[in-house]
Parts: structure tokens; sequence; C-alpha cells
């Protein structure tokens, strides 16, 4: 399964059916599951933790040194889940002294020409569409989705479920479950085709609308909307997430948008 031409470093360590493609890459501390493709001129550097069935499309660079001043050549690692597909020309940078690690879970899709620079930490069937920028230590929930051309900047989190449009500038926190659009960037209501298609029920998604609706358009600043939400709605998953995200926000969370009309379901 490995193809002439393919530089792969006896130090490294592939499952046996693992294919690589030629003019790619391989440096010595890189450990690569089962069933996972590497097309052509991949390079894969020290550090790199590739599951299962994973394909790593041409040009893609794995676990390249972190552009941050501060590294000082310590030993980290890119973490990547099963079933994740890298397409071309993604660059993913490993981990500092902060997280000395960074995580991309399972079943992603890391489209071309999107960057994940260090300490990242990525759930489960994320989405970044093309060209997606993030900065270091930012941190997505599962099921999350950005569209292309965008770009986060450091420290943000973007919560599970949320959806983000194409072409935002993300420096706040946005929350779980909401789209996020507009610039700058605004809460755009809930997310409710991609919960559907996630098996949330009407009733579930009825709440978490009605939630927002008290953090966002009744006029209480964040600590009454969530002492509110605690005392009128009953307890769930999804109450208690949306609570827990936005009490341990550091950077505050997106805000309504004051112009365009209202935001409905």
């Amino acid at each position: 399964m490995i193809q002439p031409h393919t530089y792969i470093h006896s130090g490294a360590k592939l499952a046996p059916n693992v294919k690589v493609d030629p003019f790619s890459v391989i440096h010595p501390d890189v450990v690569i599951g089962e069933g996972t493709w590497i097309g052509s001129n991949v390079t894969i550097m020290d550090g790199a933790r590739i599951g299962k069935n994973c394909r790593i499309f041409p040009g893609a660079i794995i676990s390249a040194i972190p552009q941050d001043l501060k590294f000082e050549g310590e030993s980290t690692t890119v973490e990547i889940g099963d079933n994740t597909t890298i397409r071309e020309f993604v660059s993913i940078n490993r981990g500092t002294v902060d997280r000395h690690k960074t995580v991309i879970g399972s079943n992603c899709l890391i489209m071309a020409y999107s960057h994940i620079a260090h300490d990242c930490i990525i759930g489960n069937h994320c989405i970044l569409s093309n060209n997606t920028q993030l900065a270091g230590h930012v941190v997505m929930g599962d099921w999350a989705i950005i569209a292309g051309m965008s770009a986060v900047h450091q420290f943000s989190k973007i919560g599970a479920h949320a959806y983000i449009g194409g072409g935002s500038l993300v420096s706040k926190d946005v929350p779980p479950y909401i789209k996020a659009i507009r610039q700058p960037l605004t809460y755009g209501g809930v997310n409710s085709v991609g919960l559907k298609r996630r098996g949330y029920t009407l009733v579930q998604i009825n709440e978490i609308l009605d939630i927002y609706r008290v953090i966002y358009n009744q006029g209480l600043n964040t600590t009454q909307a969530l002492e509110y939400i605690e005392q009128e709605f009953r307890a769930s998953d999804e109450r208690d997430e949306i609570i827990s995200f936005i009490r341990e926000s550091e950077r505050g969370i997106v805000k309504r948008g004051t112009k365009g009309g209202t935001i409905e379901e």
C-alpha cells in the first residue's frame, strides 16, 4: 500500500493497511491507524496521531510546529480521530505548553485551505468549510459548522451544534445551538434545521428557542437572564449546557443585532 517515491521514516508507526500515495513525507514520531489514506504530496510531521479510516488529500501539512514565538521545541502532538477527512492544502499545527496538543475529533470534515492553529480543540462531527482560519486555542463543540472564508480569533469558543455563516469574523464566543451571522457577528436565531437533522424533537427545539428569547429579547443583562432561565425552565441537558457555556465564557458571547428587523424561527 506504500507507493514508490514516498519517504516514510523507520520510526513512524503505520497500520498494515494504510495507503500512502507518491511524493508524501512521513516523519518519525507519527502514528497512523488502520484504513487511512494519505494522498500525494502530504507532509506529516513529528507528533501526528491519526486515527482509523481517515482521508488526507494532496498538499495537506499535519503537525508542523506552532506559529507561536513562545514555542521552544517542546514535545507536543496533533491528534485526529477516526473517519475524519482533511481536504487539499489544509494545515494543522501541533500544540504548545498550553495544552500540549491540538485535537480534531472523529467524523469531521476539514475543507480545502483551512488552517487549524496550535492548541485548538475540535469536537466530533464538525465541519470547517473552505478557507476557514482558526487562531490558537480555539474550542469547537460537537456538530459545530463554520461556513467558508471565516476567521476565528484566538481563545474563542464555539458551542455544540452552532452554525457560523460564511465570511464571518468571530471575536466573541458563539453559544451552543445557535446561528451566528452578519457583520459584526450577531445572534441569528436557533440552528433549528441542523437540530432537526440530528434528531432533536420539536419540543426540544422550541425550548432552546425560548431560552434564547430570554437571553436576547427581554432586555435583561446576562446574569439576570441566566438566573431567570434557571428558575423558570425545567432542568434539561440543553438548558444546562447553554447556562454553563455562557457562564464560563471569558470573551463574552455574540450579541443580538440592533438593526435589520426581528429574528424569528
